[in-house]
């Protein structure tokens, strides 16, 4: 038994441990014995044959062995039981027997269970493949979005109703169509790129947006999503097409966006657009861009006294004439907002700018009427036009912007060209104007002081102080520079007041150390320093602190400065006046000068300005005699004559000759610091 286990160990096929080899033999061993005992030996071998296949003993080595270990003990079973040797054979040959009876029956029973398995497998594929023809079907035909089959050539093999509903035909007449037909020259370049690829199989799918023209002519918008079917080989065999109708939806979007993009009242494209028209034409390499900004003159005026309803009407009549003007050159036209409108030129030709705004200004020129209101209207116009590199379209908006009101301010119902050198001076007055009040933080102003000279003797008979802005950024600035920017920003009040302080404490000072001198202090007074209220009271205030005498104090004021707004006197230089100060009129006989009102000013000193002055030294230029009469009228009017700007010899006789009182000028001495000063008076 135990070269009977081993030798089935070796076989490639074991389906049990060795142990269990040598109790299924015992096992055999023992149904031969009850076989022979009970008459039917041959069953009993028949039996163990077949329980070799029922244990898997099925490897070709399984019988041999079986029957050469069972031939070796039934020599004592036969002798048991009477029967002679030779009967072994037979048994063995029954074994054999049993073996093959059983294993031809479990092959025949597999192969059917074969055969069903594959005829059940048969049926659930066919059957699933039925159910899902039949989706495929119910859903092709029921679909809400259009879906149509196509072969490479281009046919229509199928469609569903959905589709040629879409379009206006039955599905018969539809699938008449071929791909071709719904090719048209203003589709999308890509859209028929794409469905070569997909033919080709270079591409499995592709989705658009594409038009379909309906039946009766109109289209119909479409999201497209067309897809390759292949072939069992991989090859490609159909295009499907699957169609929803967005036209509702795309009118819908461009209603929005149109809304987003153009102005409610007037129909015009809006700032929006503009900006996106603008940043488009500097996308564009070595292209040049022209702007016409331009804004009504006076509008507030219309909504003010006739109401915003009648100043819409007037915007409606306004746009529609820019309009017609602007657009039929094919130039955008928008409303920025309020009363501002907007002109953009692409690549304008030579002065077409200069003719668009002269046409903008006679087309705004007729009159609008509006609910029985005739207006009349005028705009003023910023002109810009540059190529785009170097540039942004924020700097050509500012810029055009920035020239829009330098129209305005040279008169309206114009239009000025952007000049980059006057910006450069506006940018300069503004960057002074924000540095005005840091500059008197950081002490940055310092006042100078020019002699006022005797005409007849020569000597010092006062001193009028200047003051100068030593700029950190700008150097040393003069008055000229930044007085009217002080004036705007009303930071003239504290600088006048700062000024005034210094050079009343410094000639208090001299003249308390030289009591002979008895100079006078001249400073000047801005228009806003003499409308301020407490001018009276800061004055009274330094004189007492610095203890100069308010005879030994003038204020010099223009005209403009000594007249109020209504032409009349400004009260706080007649309440100056009486506290002893003296008041002078400065830069006297240029422009229109009010000679009228000079009786009613209580004027001590009138001071001939430097351009009568400087005529005195141009033969026959009449200067002379103009001198002369003011010289002369100032002396009827109990009034004293300073002339500016003496700086001959030849000046100062003349002047002597007329009669004119004291003079200053370079002739005596530029403006000079106070130690200087001292130096000078003191030599």
């Amino acid at each position: 038994m135990a070269s009977w286990a081993a030798g089935l160990a070796r076989s490639a096929y074991l389906p049990m441990s060795r142990d269990d080899l040598l109790a299924f033999l015992r096992d055999a061993a023992g149904r031969l014995v009850a076989g022979v005992a009970a008459g039917a030996p041959d069953d009993g071998a028949a039996g163990v044959g077949a329980a070799l296949v029922d244990a898997d003993l099925i490897a070709p080595e399984a019988l041999p062995a079986t029957v050469e270990a069972l031939g070796g003990r039934l020599a004592p079973v036969l002798a048991a039981a009477g029967l002679p040797e030779d009967a072994a054979p037979s048994l063995l040959a029954a074994v054999a027997g049993g073996y093959t009876a059983r294993l031809r029956a479990r092959i025949l029973d597999e192969q059917e269970m074969m055969r069903r398995a594959e005829q059940d497998a048969r049926g659930r594929i066919a059957q699933a493949l039925s159910a899902t023809e039949a989706r495929f079907h119910a859903i092709f035909a029921n679909a809400a979005i259009g879906i149509g089959i196509a072969d490479l050539k281009g046919r229509i093999v199928d469609a569903n109703q959905a589709f040629a509903s879409m379009l206006g035909y039955t599905i018969e007449e539809f699938c008449r169509l071929r791909v071709e037909d719904f090719v048209y020259p203003d589709d999308a370049a890509d859209t028929w790129r794409m469905y070569e690829e997909i033919i080709t199989g270079e591409r499995d799918h592709a989705r658009v947006e594409k038009r379909y023209r309906h039946r009766d002519g109109h289209f119909v918008w479409t999201e497209l999503t067309a897809s390759l079917i292949r072939d069992a080989a991989g090859e490609p065999q159909f295009t499907v097409a699957m169609v929803e109708d967005i036209t509702h939806r795309r009118e819908l979007q461009q209603r929005l966006s149109h809304q987003a993009t153009h102005d409610p009242l007037t129909g015009l494209p809006n700032r929006t657009l503009f900006q996106e028209r603008l940043a488009a034409a500097f996308a564009r390499a070595g292209a040049r861009i022209g702007v016409c900004y331009l804004d009504l003159d006076r509008f507030k005026a219309v909504n003010d006294r006739l109401g915003h309803d009648v100043g819409d009407r007037m915007l409606v009549s306004v746009a529609a004439r820019l309009d017609a003007c602007v657009s039929r050159h094919g130039h955008l036209v928008a409303r920025m907002g309020g009363d501002e409108f907007v002109v953009l030129a692409v690549d304008p030709r030579d002065g077409e700018l200069d003719e668009l705004a002269g046409t903008v200004l006679e087309v705004l020129a007729e009159p609008i009427d509006v609910d029985g209101h005739r207006l009349r209207t005028s705009a003023s116009i910023g002109v810009v036009e540059c190529p785009v590199a170097g540039t942004s379209p924020a700097e050509v908006l500012k810029s055009a912007d920035v020239t829009l009101y330098w129209a305005k301010a040279d008169g309206r119902n114009r239009w000025a060209r952007f000049d980059p050198e006057r910006n450069a001076r506006d940018m300069t007055r503004y960057a002074l104007s924000a540095t005005l009040l840091p500059g008197l933080e950081n002490d940055e102003f310092v006042v100078e002081y020019q002699q006022i000279v005797g005409l007849r003797d020569g000597r010092p008979r006062g001193i009028e102080a200047l003051v100068r802005w030593e700029h950190p950024t700008f150097g040393r600035l003069s008055p000229d520079r930044f007085i009217d920017l002080a004036e705007e920003s009303g930071a003239i009040v504290p600088l006048g007041r700062r000024v005034l302080a210094e050079a009343c404490e410094r000639v208090a000072s001299w003249n308390a150390e030289h009591p002979d001198d008895e100079l006078f202090v001249s400073v000047n007074l801005a228009v806003r320093q003499a409308q301020e209220g407490g001018l009276v009271e800061d004055v009274a205030h330094i004189l007492d602190r610095t203890g100069l005498p308010p005879r030994r104090l003038q204020l010099e004021l223009t005209e403009s400065a000594l007249l109020g707004p209504p032409g009349r006197p400004v009260a706080a230089i007649s309440a100056l006046a009486e506290l002893g100060v003296r008041i002078a009129v400065d830069d006297f006989g240029t422009g229109y000068s009010h000679l009228s009102y000079l009786p009613l000013l209580p004027l001590h000193t009138i001071k001939l300005a430097r351009e009568l002055v400087e005529g005195i030294r141009t033969p026959h230029s009449g200067a002379e005699s103009i001198v002369d009469s003011m010289v002369g009228l100032a002396h009827s009017l109990g009034m004293a004559v300073t002339a500016e700007g003496v700086e001959t010899c030849a000046q100062r006789a003349r002047l002597r000759a007329a009669g004119c009182d004291t003079a200053q000028g370079w002739l005596y001495g530029r403006a000079v610091p106070w130690p200087t000063l001292v130096a000078q008076l003191s030599g």
